[in-house]
């Protein structure tokens, strides 16, 4: 049997025109914990553009070097380089076997990219993946329709959503990298 990594949280939060993204530090085989503080979120493209990445790290950072390469090539508009990527991704027979799943945010726009040539912009200013996205998504949303009763900024409601998922998903910690877009 063939060990398997497991496990990541990438959440962004669009709020009161910012956007965060933030990534847990676990890296997980089987059922050991291996990595305490992994970077899953980076900058690209001249610091202008927030990446969070799940899945295979290998092919997470392919997929993000691809996608500078398509920032580069399309000036930096993150949603022709995004759609010009994941149909790459979905139609390349190397790339095909990518396991990884990102999500891509500038300014502007926020968005999922899958292997199954999705480009994803959520509707209410959230989005996450990985095995704690569920809990971490659902923890946003519902920090965000309370944020000015409670006096959170976009930072704040990344990173509570965040320590609300650490404390549910198994595979994601409380170690955080937190970036702005």
């Amino acid at each position: 049997m063939m060990d398997s990594f497991h496990g990541t949280t990438i959440l962004a939060v669009r709020y009161n025109g910012k956007t965060v993204v933030a990534g847990d530090g676990q890296v997980t085989l089987n059922n050991t914990i291996v990595k305490h503080r992994a970077k899953k979120v980076r900058r690209i493209f001249n610091d202008t553009i927030v990446v969070g990445f799940a899945g295979a790290t290998a092919d997470a950072l392919n997929l993000s070097e691809k996608l500078e390469a398509k920032l580069e090539r399309y000036n930096g508009n993150l949603i022709r380089a995004a759609v010009e990527l994941a149909r790459d991704w979905r139609t390349d027979k190397y790339l095909r076997r990518l396991e990884a799943m990102m999500i891509a945010v500038d300014d502007k726009n926020m968005l999922l990219i899958s292997g199954n040539g999705d480009v994803i912009e959520p509707d209410e200013g959230v989005i996450a993946i990985g095995s704690g996205g569920v809990a971490a998504h659902a923890a946003a949303v519902a920090l965000l329709s309370h944020a000015e009763t409670i006096g959170c900024d976009a930072n704040g409601i990344v990173a509570e959503a965040m320590k609300i998922a650490s404390g549910i998903c198994v595979f994601t910690n409380d170690v955080f990298t937190i970036e702005e877009a």
